[in-house]
């Protein structure tokens, strides 16, 4: 009962700063209105019929305001007259009885005074001019004041604005500039990336996944006397799924997750990196246990003292160091972990890679056969595909593809079967799809002279017949010469899938990707520019065995390669003029001696060689088919090695079964 007799509570409006503003716009008004001493306004009239009505004595007195204005005032009886009285003022407000009738402006003073004792005299009037001069202080002083009135409350409003309404800390800034830009994912966050949404990434979605659970079921690590880790490292080459695992995440764990990318502590102002990772920490700890995760981290996290050429105050040497500290600090918190994604990470630095900041780093490579087959079921969703599609021989024709690479094949594929107006999505369109990612837009309009396109015709039929001459070389797909992008012709390949490379192998590549300029130089005994690609990856590679992997029986067991990245910013080389000499000199070799294998290949093959690339300039495209047509089966084929095997495996396992069966019967 108690509860009934109380009160209902009377919600007061809230207080707002604009009212202050619209009470002194109201003020200001009003003593603009008041101020003239009058609320009426005098009917408007000419200097002519002002003399009218003074010739017949209906006026009083006039009044000369500042030498200008005129007011005339009417006498008791001529007010009564129905011309003055049909007369309405202009007025919003009712007329006083003192007040002015009429008004009119004069030119000239003097002349207007000669004029009135002309008509007076005449007359015999008895009316009076009296000069006045009007003024109104208040509005002088209010009119005074308004350019700064409207210049302040214009800075206000842009302050409140640019502050976002906030208060104290780091919100409270002008401008707003110290504030954490960081995205915040909680609970009432709709984040619908799970990790069954990452195909692939086994080894990395364990990794992230036990910080998750950990946050989640802190007990059950803690109690055996282990320790909540304070960051991970997402090391990976760029589309490999490495913001979309950190997306996971954040859908996955039931905690705050603050997202932002590197570049947002970066700023042109002095300390605001600084103050934005301070208060990106304080919002976390506030909210702990948490997760922060910062994409793109290599833009602030690039190793202290390395071509630092903006002097000793480096904003970002600073917001590194608040970064360094905030992470495992004297005074730092537990339960905030923190997130990171760089496919740079050779350039970060060493204190911010050390055990106690970064525990974990998780290296994430390009997906195998088995993880694209998973990769392109999940972008395969929501498309209308053709039932009869294998996802298994996507994955064999994507080799070096990463994950964005297939989402991109998957939209491409889709595109081009609405292009056609097809009802699904087919293989061919996703073969088209392939052919569009890697070798560019195909360009039949394209003007090419008949000598240039048979030259383009040999440079391609030399490359697929020495590739399929060589045991370690890839397998051919696909040749073209209907020209792509900027290039005139193209060959597909299916690269093996290896880990490690041997001298062999390396050599049969160079010497197959020779085989377009070796081949001009048989058929045509010319050469042209259009070996520029193939040269330049020739030389990569040669440079690499010589300088890298130590692959050069002349230099030895040696490798210039710094992994630290430091010797990108030094001037002198890690070697002699001498052994760089001889470092060009055996690079040179091994592109020759490849070179001059390629031509012998060709000459012995000429007439196939022809054949094929007859077939090419007459269809333009030419498949694996083509070449057993002409070259045979390929005595060291792995393909077909692979099948020899299985149906061995299989022959053996059917003998074990039968062996047990009849086992069990004798028993």
């Amino acid at each position: 009962m108690a509860n009934n007799n109380k009160k209902p509570e009377i919600k007061k409006p809230k207080f707002n700063q604009n009212w202050i503003f619209g009470a002194i716009i109201v003020v200001f008004l009003g003593l603009m209105l008041s101020g003239g001493g009058s609320w009426s306004q005098p009917e408007k009239i000419t200097q002519s019929k002002f003399e009218d009505f003074l010739r017949e004595g209906d006026v009083e007195r006039i009044d000369v305001l500042n030498n200008r204005n005129v007011k005339v005032y009417l006498t008791p009886d001529a007010k009564t007259k129905e011309k003055h009285i049909q007369k309405k003022g202009n007025s919003i407000f009712p007329a006083n009885a003192g007040d002015a009738k009429y008004q009119f402006e004069i030119g000239n003073l003097e002349n207007f005074e000669n004029r009135f004792e002309k008509i007076k005299e005449e007359n015999n009037l008895s009316t009076e001019i009296i000069p006045v001069t009007d003024s109104n202080p208040m509005g002088e002083i209010l009119l005074s004041l308004l350019p700064f009135v409207v210049i302040i409350g214009i800075w206000i409003f842009i302050m409140k604005r640019m502050s976002g309404g906030a208060g104290g800390g780091a919100g409270g800034q002008i401008f707003n500039i110290g504030k954490s830009k960081a995205k915040l994912f909680d609970e009432n966050t709709d984040v619908k990336t799970t990790f069954k949404d990452v195909a692939g990434l086994e080894g990395a979605k364990e990794e992230v996944q036990e910080i998750v659970d950990f946050l989640k079921k802190p007990e059950k690590y803690t109690a055996l006397g282990g320790k909540i880790p304070k960051g991970a490292l997402l090391v990976g080459l760029p589309g490999t799924g490495k913001t979309l695992l950190a997306k996971a995440v954040a859908g996955e764990a039931h905690v705050p997750f603050f997202s932002l990318s590197g570049s947002d502590f970066v700023e042109m102002f002095v300390g605001v990196g600084a103050s934005r990772v301070r208060d990106l920490f304080k919002q976390a700890k506030e909210k702990s246990p948490s997760i922060i995760f910062i994409d793109e981290i290599d833009a602030i996290g690039r190793a202290r003292g390395k071509n630092n050429m903006s002097g000793s105050n480096d904003e970002r040497e600073n917001t590194l160091n608040q970064l360094l500290t905030e992470m495992d600090g004297f005074g730092s918190n537990s339960h905030v972990i923190v997130l990171a994604a760089t496919n740079r990470a050779d350039v970060l630095d060493k204190a911010l890679m050390r055990a106690g900041r970064f525990d974990r780093q998780i290296y994430i490579d390009l997906p195998d056969v088995r993880e694209r087959k998973e990769i392109f079921e999940v972008h395969l969703r929501p498309l209308k595909i053709d039932e009869k599609l294998d996802t298994e021989f996507l994955s064999k024709q994507t080799p070096g593809f990463s994950g964005a690479d297939i989402a991109n094949v998957c939209n491409e594929a889709a595109l081009i079967a609405a292009r056609h107006e097809k009802k699904q999505v087919e293989k061919q369109d996703f073969l088209d799809a392939v052919d569009r990612i890697v070798g560019g837009l195909e360009k039949k309009n394209k003007i090419i002279t008949p000598s240039e396109k048979r030259s383009v015709a040999f440079h391609e039929a030399g490359h697929a017949t020495v590739s399929w001459m060589l045991e370690h070389a890839s397998p051919l797909v696909k040749v073209t010469i209907v020209p792509r992008g900027q290039s005139l012709g193209a060959a597909w390949y299916l690269p093996e899938e290896r880990s490690l490379v041997k001298p062999n192998q390396m050599l049969d590549e160079m010497c197959a990707t020779l085989g377009g300029r070796a081949a001009e130089e048989v058929i045509f005994n010319e050469i042209s520019t259009g070996a520029l690609n193939d040269l330049e990856k020739v030389t990569k590679q040669a440079r690499a065995m010589v300088t890298i992997y130590g692959l050069n029986d002349k230099i030895g067991n040696l490798t210039y390669y710094d992994s630290s990245g430091q010797n990108e910013y030094g001037f002198t080389k890690p070697y002699s003029e001498k052994t760089a000499e001889l470092i060009d000199k055996e690079i040179s070799i091994l592109i020759e001696s490849q070179y001059q294998r390629a031509i012998k290949l060709l000459e012995e093959n000429k007439d196939k060689l022809t054949e094929l690339a007859n077939v090419l300039l007459e269809k333009e495209v030419i498949f694996k088919d083509n070449l057993l047509e002409i070259f045979g089966k390929r005595p060291f084929d792995k393909e077909e090695e692979i099948t020899e095997v299985e149906t061995k495996t299989e022959k053996v396992s059917d003998e074990v079964i039968n062996d047990k069966e009849e086992e069990k019967s004798a028993t």
